[in-house]
């Protein structure tokens, strides 16, 4: 009989990991790909009263989203829906979404990625943003990296005005 090495065991305590700002909401990470054999990474997002994700979309993994605290509203496709915390909600890759603060307190999710890597967008934008708002196109670069992708579908503005949000720049 052999004895083998039982896999790592990675342990993040409540209020541990890394965090950050990505623009209009904050990052915490808590599991990365290195942690999880690449098959998932998890980070916390924490959104400001007014705060929005602008629309975009995953060419390379899905993203399974808890609300845990606050209200958070969802645009995926034509598809919408505000979550209170307990809420669970698939943002499948190549769909174009977007999620905002839809209630008047912060709110906070953890986000579920599949698999791992996009972690390291978030990272790479934090450290991006440490020293204020990065250009445009350094943005842009970063996305493409990452198999993100930009839009500006006709159903932003009304979502912009209906729930009071800070429109992207």
């Amino acid at each position: 009989m052999t004895m083998t090495e039982p896999p790592p065991l990675t342990v993040v305590q409540p209020g541990e990991g890394p965090a950050g700002q990505l623009g209009s909401i904050g990052v915490n990470f808590k599991l990365w790909g290195a942690d999880t054999g690449g098959a998932v990474s998890v980070v916390e997002h924490p959104f400001p009263v007014g705060a929005l994700v602008p629309p975009h979309l995953h060419t390379l993994e899905d993203e399974y989203s808890i609300v845990t605290e606050g209200e958070i509203g969802f645009r995926s496709g034509d598809r919408e829906a505000v979550l209170g915390a307990g809420g669970y909600i698939t943002k499948p890759r190549g769909e174009m979404h977007a999620m905002w603060n839809a209630g008047s307190v912060p709110a906070r999710m953890i986000e579920i990625i599949s698999p791992a890597g996009f972690e390291n967008f978030f990272r790479e934008l934090t450290e991006l943003t440490a020293s204020g708002p990065p250009e445009r196109e350094q943005v842009m670069t970063l996305a493409e990296r990452y198999g993100l992708q930009f839009g500006q579908p006709e159903w932003l503005p009304g979502v912009i005005s209906r729930y009071n949000l800070t429109p992207p720049v």
